[in-house]
């Protein structure tokens, strides 16, 4: 009897000691853990130094009106109509010449895609939109074949080196999976295709101008689930947007999405330009010639809805980030929107 209670008691220990073990990793790990769409935010500025990044930082009407006031400055002087005729005619060279100084070196994989886009990640998958007329692709007879029996089809428009497209294979093992990404960059491109990563049975790279006309894809129209627009409109005129939703939308299948994020108003990025770099109102030219737009939250949806889309977030994500080493604050915004092709919508591929 002894011997069995103090086994009993021995056994209590463990368990007390597993579950408190057990506490303390989650107290330790809780910070650690961003919550979906953000979570950090800055009740005391006296922690600001505290963290790297507050989240949903609000605005007062001071902050503002200095914002506005350092666009009215470094716009009062633009680029001639001719300056402006030449960047247009020359913003592929640019990119190329971007991506052949800086390779894969520039930016960072974007980690954070799957909790700002959930959609993206396999656990996720039953809160989509089931399809409403399930079918097998019929692709040009150049298409490898493991794209013509994909389930779910991802495209990226604009996906430079590859920090979105190869975050989503990592991430995604779903068999069905097929990931299109294209580029007004052929050196771009050709870094994707290059990379250990690229896996030709489940991505599919090329070149495409998003700005023009008609695209020229490996897939045919009503055919996308998701197409994924992070940081790309911004560099094109924003003249161009409207046209290019109206065709990202065609080439969504009903009940597909369209994930959309890219620079605010406001963006500690726009209020850093000198005089003389500005295009047209928010738009300027970056030092190195590529151009960058800074959007509203309100032209997003009127353009997304103008093509026919529903929405289902729109939303301006305002951030502090800090460096604490040389104690600098930095405000960024973006705008983050999410938008469905209705259902209802008759496809354009054929069964």
């Amino acid at each position: 009897m002894r011997e069995a209670l103090h086994l009993s008691s021995l056994l209590g220990q463990v368990v007390r000691r597993q579950l408190r073990c057990a506490r303390l990793y989650c107290d330790e790990t809780k910070d650690r853990r961003r919550p979906q769409g953000g979570g950090r935010e800055l009740k005391d500025w006296r922690m600001v130094f505290s963290h790297n990044n507050w989240d949903n930082v609000v605005w007062d009407e001071t902050q503002e009106a200095e914002a506005k006031a350092k666009v009215q400055v470094n716009s009062e002087v633009l680029l001639t109509t001719e300056e402006i005729e030449k960047l247009e005619q020359e913003a592929a060279g640019k990119w190329d010449a971007f991506y052949g100084i800086h390779q894969n070196r520039f930016f960072k994989d974007r980690n954070w895609l799957f909790t700002e886009f959930p959609e993206l990640a396999p656990h996720l998958a039953h809160t989509f939109p089931q399809k409403q007329n399930p079918w097998r692709c019929s692709l040009p007879s150049c298409i490898s074949p493991p794209e013509q029996y994909a389930t779910f089809c991802i495209l990226e428009v604009g996906c430079g080196v590859g920090n979105t497209v190869f975050p989503i294979l990592k991430t995604n093992n779903e068999e069905g999976l097929f990931v299109y990404c294209c580029d007004f960059s052929s050196v771009a491109v050709d870094i994707v295709k290059e990379s250990p990563d690229y896996d030709t049975k489940r991505c599919h790279a090329f070149v495409c101008d998003l700005s023009s006309e008609e695209w020229e894809t490996p897939f045919p129209k009503g055919s996308l689930d998701i197409i994924v627009c992070i940081f790309v409109l911004s560099a094109l005129h924003p003249d161009k947007y409207p046209q290019v939703i109206s065709k990202m939308a065609e080439y969504l299948r009903p009940g597909g999405l369209i994930l959309y994020r890219d620079y605010g108003r406001y963006d500690m990025a726009q209020l850093r330009f000198k005089k003389g770099r500005c295009l047209t109102d928010n738009f300027y030219m970056r030092g190195d010639g590529t151009r960058c737009y800074f959007i509203t939250h309100d032209e997003v949806r009127e353009m997304m809805t103008q093509a026919g889309l529903e929405e289902v977030q729109n939303l301006v994500d305002r951030r502090l980030q800090v460096n604490r080493g040389k104690q600098l604050t930095m405000y960024r915004v973006w705008v983050q929107a999410k938008y469905c092709k209705p259902a209802h919508t008759v496809p354009d591929a054929h069964p």
